[in-house]
Protein backbone atom coordinates (compact mmCIF):
# COMPACT_ATOMS: atom_id res chain seq x y z
CA UNK A 1 0.00 0.00 0.00
CA UNK A 2 1.48 3.26 -1.19
CA UNK A 3 0.93 6.55 1.34
CA UNK A 4 -0.15 9.79 0.60
CA UNK A 5 0.96 12.43 3.26
CA UNK A 6 -1.14 15.10 3.93
CA UNK A 7 -0.36 17.71 6.10
CA UNK A 8 -2.08 20.59 8.04
CA UNK A 9 -0.97 22.93 11.14
CA UNK A 10 -2.04 23.41 14.63
CA UNK A 11 -4.17 26.66 15.41
CA UNK A 12 -2.30 29.67 15.78
CA UNK A 13 -2.28 33.58 16.34
CA UNK A 14 -5.13 33.12 18.97
CA UNK A 15 -7.30 30.60 16.65
CA UNK A 16 -9.26 27.77 18.10
CA UNK A 17 -9.05 25.60 14.94
CA UNK A 18 -6.75 25.48 11.81
CA UNK A 19 -9.04 24.46 8.57
CA UNK A 20 -5.98 22.92 7.42
CA UNK A 21 -5.98 20.46 10.03
CA UNK A 22 -9.30 19.83 9.55
CA UNK A 23 -9.54 19.13 6.42
CA UNK A 24 -6.22 16.90 6.37
CA UNK A 25 -7.90 14.69 9.60
CA UNK A 26 -10.62 13.79 7.47
CA UNK A 27 -8.67 12.65 4.77
CA UNK A 28 -6.88 10.03 7.36
CA UNK A 29 -7.38 6.75 6.07
CA UNK A 30 -9.25 7.56 2.79
CA UNK A 31 -7.89 5.15 -0.05
CA UNK A 32 -8.76 6.69 -2.96
CA UNK A 33 -8.07 3.53 -4.75
CA UNK A 34 -6.63 0.63 -4.23
CA UNK A 35 -3.09 0.91 -3.86
CA UNK A 36 -2.90 4.23 -2.09
CA UNK A 37 -4.09 5.24 1.81
CA UNK A 38 -4.06 8.80 3.26
CA UNK A 39 -2.01 9.63 6.29
CA UNK A 40 -2.70 12.58 7.70
CA UNK A 41 0.20 14.86 10.26
CA UNK A 42 -0.49 17.73 12.08
CA UNK A 43 2.48 20.26 11.93
CA UNK A 44 3.18 22.82 14.89
CA UNK A 45 3.25 26.20 14.25
CA UNK A 46 6.55 26.88 15.35
CA UNK A 47 9.63 28.01 12.96
CA UNK A 48 11.77 25.63 14.87
CA UNK A 49 9.75 22.51 15.00
CA UNK A 50 7.33 22.53 11.60
CA UNK A 51 10.44 21.23 9.28
CA UNK A 52 11.65 18.58 11.82
CA UNK A 53 7.62 17.32 12.03
CA UNK A 54 7.80 17.25 8.54
CA UNK A 55 11.13 15.49 8.09
CA UNK A 56 10.67 12.85 10.62
CA UNK A 57 6.98 12.32 9.27
CA UNK A 58 8.75 11.74 5.65
CA UNK A 59 11.04 9.14 7.12
CA UNK A 60 8.59 7.17 8.28
CA UNK A 61 6.07 7.60 6.29
CA UNK A 62 8.18 6.92 2.24
CA UNK A 63 5.06 8.79 0.90
CA UNK A 64 4.89 8.83 -2.90
CA UNK A 65 2.87 12.09 -2.58
CA UNK A 66 2.87 14.96 0.14
CA UNK A 67 -0.28 17.23 -0.14
CA UNK A 68 1.17 20.01 2.54
CA UNK A 69 -1.87 21.85 3.30
CA UNK A 70 -2.33 25.59 4.81
CA UNK A 71 -4.51 28.70 6.08
CA UNK A 72 -4.57 31.96 4.44
CA UNK A 73 -5.98 34.43 6.47
CA UNK A 74 -8.75 36.51 4.50
CA UNK A 75 -8.70 33.88 1.29
CA UNK A 76 -12.42 32.02 -0.20
CA UNK A 77 -11.15 29.98 -2.35
CA UNK A 78 -8.50 27.30 -2.41
CA UNK A 79 -5.77 28.69 -3.84
CA UNK A 80 -2.12 26.86 -5.02
CA UNK A 81 1.39 28.52 -4.32
CA UNK A 82 3.18 28.49 -7.52
CA UNK A 83 6.07 30.12 -5.97
CA UNK A 84 8.46 28.82 -3.06
CA UNK A 85 10.17 31.24 -1.49
CA UNK A 86 12.94 30.18 0.89
CA UNK A 87 12.44 33.31 3.42
CA UNK A 88 10.91 34.10 6.68
CA UNK A 89 9.39 36.84 7.62
CA UNK A 90 6.59 36.36 10.28
CA UNK A 91 4.29 39.08 10.88
CA UNK A 92 2.82 37.98 14.09
CA UNK A 93 4.84 35.76 16.49
CA UNK A 94 4.33 31.73 16.09
CA UNK A 95 3.44 29.19 18.92
CA UNK A 96 6.38 29.71 20.43
CA UNK A 97 6.31 33.27 20.60
CA UNK A 98 9.41 33.39 17.70
CA UNK A 99 9.20 35.97 14.89
CA UNK A 100 11.99 36.08 12.35
CA UNK A 101 12.29 39.00 9.98
CA UNK A 102 14.53 38.30 7.23
CA UNK A 103 15.89 34.59 7.50
CA UNK A 104 15.95 31.76 5.49
CA UNK A 105 13.55 28.74 6.06
CA UNK A 106 16.66 26.05 4.77
CA UNK A 107 20.14 28.50 4.96
CA UNK A 108 21.64 26.73 2.16
CA UNK A 109 18.45 26.31 -0.37
CA UNK A 110 17.88 28.12 -2.75
CA UNK A 111 14.95 30.87 -3.20
CA UNK A 112 12.77 31.04 -5.22
CA UNK A 113 11.76 27.87 -6.51
CA UNK A 114 8.93 27.67 -9.09
CA UNK A 115 6.84 24.77 -9.29
CA UNK A 116 6.83 22.70 -12.68
CA UNK A 117 2.85 23.20 -13.33
CA UNK A 118 0.75 24.85 -15.75
CA UNK A 119 -0.26 28.89 -14.09
CA UNK A 120 -3.91 27.61 -14.82
CA UNK A 121 -4.06 25.16 -12.29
Amino acid sequence: MHTILITGFEPFGGESENPSWQVAQALEGWQPNEECIVKAVRLPCTFDDSLPTLHSALESLSPVMVIALGQAGGRAEISLEKVAINYQNAPIPDNAGKQPHGTPVVPSGPTPIFLPYPSTV
